[in-house]
């Protein structure tokens, strides 16, 4: 019997997606443990990897683990958080992308100007402050299927940190 039919589909180890530790995959089963985290089931159909506790879907790319949202919260705390880092490395985010398929979820929560008197359309959305733009299609870059949202930076601290308002 070859060895590699008794893991499940990412192998005999992988990172969990919440704390990075190495976790074992249970032979014989689509099952990864994690010690603090507990199950995560590998469907082999799609592709993602489901944590039994809490039934968040996460793909991988590029051997990171990308967490797949439902809801519109979901991907705006993870931008804020990465905002976060962002600030506590010593830069400012200049844009946001975000992939085309979070576009109607999130839509309702951008931030978008009114337009002056005889002015056209505000150029952008913008959330917490940066300007939003949507990925191409996966299609055309693969990556956008997986990955959740992409952030511009250039060294330096925002000019007003904006990003402390999460969820208004």
């Amino acid at each position: 019997m070859n060895p590699a039919l008794q893991y499940p589909i990412f192998g005999p180890e992988i990172q969990c997606p919440h704390c990075r530790q190495m976790i074992p995959a249970l032979t014989l089963t689509d099952t990864y443990l994690c010690q603090r985290h507990g199950a995560f089931e590998a469907n082999p159909k799609t592709g993602e990897l489901i944590h039994l506790q809490s039934g968040r879907h996460w793909r991988r790319w590029n051997n990171e683990w990308y967490r797949q949202h439902t809801h519109p919260d979901g991907i705006r705390f993870e931008i804020h958080e990465a905002l976060d880092r962002l600030y506590t490395q010593g830069y400012r985010a200049t844009r946001v992308i975000i992939a085309k398929r979070y576009k109607d979820l999130i839509s309702t929560y951008l931030e978008r100007s009114s337009p002056w008197r005889g002015q056209p359309e505000s150029p952008r959305p913008r959330l917490y402050g940066l300007p939003v733009e949507f990925s191409p299609d996966p299609a055309e870059e693969p990556c956008w299927e997986v990955i959740n949202f992409d952030l511009e930076k250039e060294p330096g601290a925002p000019v007003r940190y904006p990003y402390f308002r999460l969820f208004e």
